[in-house]
């Protein structure tokens, strides 16, 4: 499996969390086996966030060929436009989740859930994303 978080630069497993994907200026992408073993680490750039900027890291991980992505919340349109593109959606609150090799730990321990349309941030200013 794939994972991207989007991160704090310079990325990598040591990596902070960004509070928003959409503006977050790189991707740590993270390969794991089915035991949840690290395989390889890299980083991938995050595209400008203008309007309608929260699809840009939709199609970006998607041609970085991303199976899912760790979050602290996201709006309905790139929930949508991962769904669309097959790419999984968890949620991490970065509170008690804060870097990289937390988000790993945590879905090696299959404690991080799947997020769900009924938990879309509602542009209420109050989400982390």
């Amino acid at each position: 499996m794939r994972v991207a978080i989007p991160t704090q630069s310079p990325g990598g497993l040591d990596a902070e969390r960004s509070d928003h994907f959409g503006h977050c200026e790189i991707f740590t992408v993270v390969n794991l086996d089915e035991r949840h073993t690290v395989t390889a680490v890299e980083t991938v750039v995050n595209g400008s966030h203008e309007a309608g900027g929260c699809m840009v890291p939709v199609t970006i991980l998607h041609q970085a060929k991303v199976d899912a992505i760790v979050v602290g919340g996201m709006g309905a349109r790139p929930m949508r436009g991962f769904a669309e593109v097959g790419i999984k959606v968890y949620f991490a609150n970065r509170e008690t989740v804060p870097t990289v090799n937390a988000v790993i730990s945590g879905l090696a321990a299959n404690q991080l859930p799947v997020m769900h349309a009924d938990q879309i941030c509602k542009g209420s200013g109050d989400c982390h994303h």
